[in-house]
């Protein structure tokens, strides 16, 4: 009987569909999820919106995600929404790429 062994890292752990997910950068550190909504509401359905916070100052990290209904909704907020302004920001709008293993999390060694 042969096993077949795999290691197992999660790499999504909210099970994130990556043709969906949506990078949005440059963002002012006040906007908020609502406003995201509200800007990538016309080009479909908005599944999840995620505005990572700093662990230390608890304020948004300047940038987000937002996950889409559908691939073609994400495609076509991506086209409209680069380089659009949100908060007098050039946003910065593109697919998100899955975090490679062991990618630096910027959180450094305290020694």
């Amino acid at each position: 009987m042969a096993f077949h062994i795999q290691a197992y890292t999660s790499r999504n752990p909210l099970g994130v569909d990556p043709t969906k997910n949506i990078y949005v950068g440059n963002l002012s550190y006040q906007t908020t999820e609502e406003e995201l909504r509200k800007i990538f509401a016309p080009y479909g359905s908005v599944e999840r919106v995620s505005i990572p916070l700093d662990s230390v100052t608890g304020k948004s990290r300047g940038f987000a995600f937002v996950e889409m209904q559908d691939e073609n909704a994400a495609t076509a907020a991506i086209r409209a929404l680069n380089g659009s302004e949100l908060r007098g920001r050039t946003l910065l709008v593109n697919k998100a790429s899955p975090r490679a293993a062991g990618a630096d999390t910027g959180r450094g060694s305290r020694g």
